[in-house]
């Protein structure tokens, strides 16, 4: 089999490597890819072939994928699903795992409406446009416990501005609406309540009538000074703590949402990702655990950097998984996870979210994967006269996975000290607070 990766980040690295270790694949590319993941080794000693073809260009993407005779393309990145690839590919008669339901990934304000008219716990929230900006500025205001500014549309996962005050909310609304900082993302917003708690990730694999859930993950946000940024890192634990917590996620948001879908007549083929936020409302399972799960927002998509923490605890075969969602088979496949926990700390460049270190050399990724049960999954990198020097914001994940979670942080921050280069930095909280 051919296997067609789209994207170049971590999570498409840890796709890559778990699908490298099955036998039946004999070839697979990654457009556009990255310098790790040209490294990778599949069973029959061919390496994975990194082709230059944007991911948004569904047109080469096809083409690509008709001429090498793929079995499967699997989209990582949001802006392709958003596009609208998975219907794409399907009329083209290409086998794809991605949902063609994209409103749910590229606007905030469909998934609002949607959980408004079937009854999914969400915060408070309303939607405007430039014509209604004082409006929007008043209902800012009447958030007492603090705003959250959403641009409607995709921006490169920066469309979302967290406001403690009304000050900070307004500045935002005019950033958005007036000044057109977002561009066509932010020329409609959605206006929540701020809430607070303890937010996690919730994945599930869906075929169109059936779904599975994963354990739950966490994805660390910031940059620990206030900034916005992608993950920074993951946890996620495939023991039995935080079991209440994935049961009542699921029986209050994932199997409502898979209802409400079957009802709506919406075939959603590939992977459903809500982030959620465990609010104060409710029982508390450690001190810092809270509960109360409401939706945050909708992906339709592999988290990252939470498949870095899912791929190294799956237990059984991925590709069976994909096809399985594709074909509408998904209650003949098992899901399986090995025991334990597994910890991913992002390192990124100097400057991110707000600018970018480009062509830095980095040192000891070799000595770093050497620690025992730990990979070391590339994003923002790129081969440089035969050297890794970084490329992007989020450079490396560093994944490690044990038996709990003081095994696998530990090994992690050990392996992320054995990496070298002046150009990167990290946050040292990675797994404190863990799902």
């Amino acid at each position: 089999m051919i296997i067609l990766i789209i994207g170049s980040g971590g999570r498409e690295h840890a796709l890559i490597w778990l699908l490298a270790k099955d036998s039946r694949i004999i070839e697979i590319w990654c457009a556009p890819g990255n310098a790790g993941i040209a490294k990778e080794r599949l069973q029959n000693g061919n390496l994975v072939k990194c082709i230059d073809i944007k991911t948004t260009d569904l047109s080469r993407l096809a083409d690509f994928a008709t001429e090498k005779k793929v079995h499967l393309t699997v989209v990582g990145p949001d802006k392709p699903i958003g596009l609208g690839i998975a219907t794409f590919f399907r009329f083209r008669k290409l086998r794809i795992f991605a949902p063609e339901a994209a409103l749910f990934e590229s606007s905030k304000i469909f998934t609002h409406a949607f959980n408004s008219t079937h009854g999914i716990p969400q915060p408070k929230g309303q939607n405007f446009d430039l014509d209604r900006l004082r409006e929007a500025e008043a209902f800012a205001n009447s958030l007492t416990s603090g705003s959250v500014i959403k641009a409607d549309g995709l921006f490169d996962g920066k469309g979302v501005v967290l406001c403690k005050t009304s000050i900070e909310a307004h500045s935002a609304i005019e950033r958005m609406l007036v000044r057109d900082e977002f561009g066509p993302a932010g020329r409609h917003i959605l206006i929540q309540n701020r809430l607070t708690g303890c937010e996690v990730s919730a994945h599930a694999l869906c075929d169109g009538k059936n779904y599975k859930m994963f354990p739950l993950s966490q994805d660390n946000k910031g940059d620990g000074k206030g900034n916005m940024t992608g993950g920074m890192g993951a946890t996620m634990r495939t023991t039995p703590l935080g079991g209440n917590d994935a049961m009542r996620i699921e029986n209050e948001i994932i199997k409502p949402w898979h209802n409400a879908c079957l009802e709506e007549g919406i075939v959603y083929k590939g992977l459903f990702y809500p982030g959620i936020m465990l609010t104060d409302d409710g029982f508390h399972l450690q001190n810092y655990r809270r509960f109360g799960p409401k939706v945050l927002e909708y992906n339709a998509r592999f988290g990252d950097p939470e498949t870095q923490v899912y791929m190294p605890m799956l237990n059984c075969n991925l590709l069976d998984l994909l096809d399985a969602c594709v074909e509408g088979t998904l209650d003949k496949v098992d899901l399986k996870w090995k025991y334990g926990v597994a910890v991913c700390v992002v390192m990124a460049s100097n400057g991110y979210p707000d600018s970018l270190t480009a062509g830095e050399p980095i040192f000891g990724i070799e000595q770093a994967d050497a620690v025992p049960d730990t990979k070391v999954f590339h994003a923002g990198t790129a081969l440089k006269d035969g050297q890794i020097v970084t490329n992007g914001g989020r450079v490396l994940g560093v994944t490690s996975w044990g038996v709990d979670l003081f095994e696998a942080k530990s090994k992690a921050y050990q392996a992320v000290g054995k990496i070298h280069c002046q150009a990167l930095w990290y946050r040292k909280d990675i797994g404190i607070y863990a799902p």
